[in-house]
């Protein structure tokens, strides 16, 4: 199983699109698109199925993949928020909720240093969840 990246990110008419790079060696591409990150998500998870069935039709091999996703901002608070409030991620980063909500519609785009600061207070915060233990 190779392991890819695919690239989630929101166009500046509001769709979605996920796209892997042509980097990896394979004989054949994959994108999506989508009026949300899920919809975009779910035509690329569509287009590799499809692109697995027709190299099993044709009886050639075909590369198994491993996805690892990397998303813009946009695309990231799109796809979460119905999982996580601005006010929750407001807490977890230390970023305003009306903030988030500028960079969630594009009316404006966070600086490197504010991606770092966000993507590092989430990855803090998934490594607390890996502790709790429920009984």
């Amino acid at each position: 199983m190779k392991k890819v990246k695919v690239y989630i990110e929101r166009a500046d008419d509001g769709s979605f699109s996920t796209y892997m790079p042509d980097e990896y060696g394979l004989d054949y591409g994959l994108s999506g698109v989508g009026y949300s990150a899920t919809e975009a998500l779910e035509d690329f998870q569509a287009a590799y199925d499809g692109m697995r069935e027709f190299y099993s039709q044709q009886k050639q091999p075909f590369t198994e993949l491993q996805f690892c996703f990397h998303y813009d901002i946009a695309s990231f608070l799109a796809y979460y928020s119905k999982r996580l409030s601005l006010a929750g991620l407001e807490r977890i980063t230390g970023v305003s909720q009306a903030q988030l909500s500028h960079y969630m519609n594009g009316y404006r785009h966070p600086s490197a240093k504010t991606i770092r600061k966000i993507e590092s207070a989430l990855h803090a915060f998934a490594k607390d969840l890996q502790q709790v233990r429920l009984i």
